[in-house]
């Protein structure tokens, strides 16, 4: 069977009559799409007349408040991904660190500019945690336009503490390299409003966000860029097509404060639980995560032939063995709800013959 480059593709498996298939290939919120924003969006089709505001302003007011920030420091897209292509074409790196295994698209992005990209590996045996020593003499010892990387990443969960990340600003400063973070999966981290590197508003970082998994709204297409250089962001607008972002979009409620608590509870209790038993798993490893997914290394089974034996069971999870750095032994589970979760388990405890 093909490896996706991504996860969530159910609907390969529906035109193939698995309907019911219980998806754990991505990372989306359990919770599913927030009732009040189902609510309003129903009051508001006839919206839908208009075209949307190109510069989307009431948009990114909200999410400027959400992240305590200017207007002017948010720019919206497509998605994430369209944010991080604007930023690849508007800097136009000529050599590129990222901090690997790490999210595909990177690569694809920076390729389209023809950019020279190197990989810093962050290893097993540091449990994915990036050696900052090591990764401070790469960037001081090489001339890097710029240094990427996810916080919290994917497929690790590993979460890069803001000290050490600070270590990593300063020499990147002295070589003149832009920093770029994707904190996607930010909103999964306790007290991520005290951890996010935009609390540095410093000119050398570029953020990008994804409404995508918190909100569990993938299919609205939806992610914004933090920055605080004039110059990168205006050239990103001047990059931008027109009207990317839909009028459903600037109806999002970053003012949901019931399904954002309820959401921080999920996550803090399931992520303990999942980490707990899969650890009782004699022929896997399981790694501590601090977001909405775990990675895992199998010893009695491949990647892909697990993914095959789940699917069997109408669970579809992540072959992790085409990221960087990673092989076969290598599969990514998200983490759902109490009675989704406990399916998986009974699911991976029969496939693999023994639990401890």
């Amino acid at each position: 069977m093909t490896k996706d480059l991504h996860g969530g593709n159910i609907y390969k498996f529906q035109r193939e009559g698995k309907n019911d298939i219980l998806d754990y290939s991505s990372n989306i919120n359990p919770l599913g799409v927030p009732q009040k924003f189902i609510d309003i969006a129903k009051e508001s089709f006839d919206k839908l007349v208009n075209y949307p505001d190109p510069y989307y302003i009431d948009l990114r007011k909200k999410i400027a408040e959400f992240n305590s920030l200017d207007l002017s420091n948010i720019i919206v897209g497509n998605g994430a991904t369209e944010i991080l292509f604007l930023y690849v074409k508007a800097l136009k790196p000529k050599k590129v660190l990222i901090l690997a295994p790490c999210f595909a698209e990177y690569e694809r992005a920076l390729k389209s500019v023809s950019a020279d990209i190197e990989y810093f590996e962050l290893k097993e045996s540091d449990n994915f945690y990036p050696n900052i020593e090591n990764l401070k003499k790469e960037i001081e010892t090489n001339n890097y336009d710029l240094l990427l990387f996810c916080n919290p990443n994917n497929p690790t969960g590993q979460f890069i503490k803001l000290e050490d990340i600070k270590k990593i600003i300063d020499i990147c400063e002295n070589k003149n390299t832009k920093i770029f973070v994707d904190e996607a999966f930010i909103e999964f981290i306790e007290n991520w409003h005290e951890k996010t590197v935009s609390l540095f508003r410093n000119k050398n970082i570029f953020i990008m966000r994804a409404f995508t998994k918190f909100f569990a709204i993938p299919g609205l297409r939806l992610g914004y860029g933090i920055g605080f250089d004039d110059e990168i962001l205006n050239k990103m607008w001047e990059e931008k097509e027109p009207w990317t972002v839909n009028t459903f979009a600037n109806l999002v409620m970053l003012d949901d404060k019931e399904y954002i608590e309820k959401s921080e509870k999920w996550i803090l209790e399931e992520k303990k639980f999942m980490y707990k038993e899969l650890s009782e798993f004699q022929y896997l490893k399981a790694y501590k995560t601090e977001c909405n997914f775990i990675l895992l290394k199998i010893q009695n089974i491949s990647s892909a032939s697990l993914r095959d034996k789940m699917i069997e069971k109408n669970i579809l999870i992540r072959d992790a063995s085409n990221f960087k750095f990673l092989d076969y032994h290598f599969v990514r589970l998200a983490i759902k709800d109490r009675e989704s979760n406990i399916k998986v388990l009974e699911a991976l405890a029969d496939i693999m013959e023994y639990r401890g």
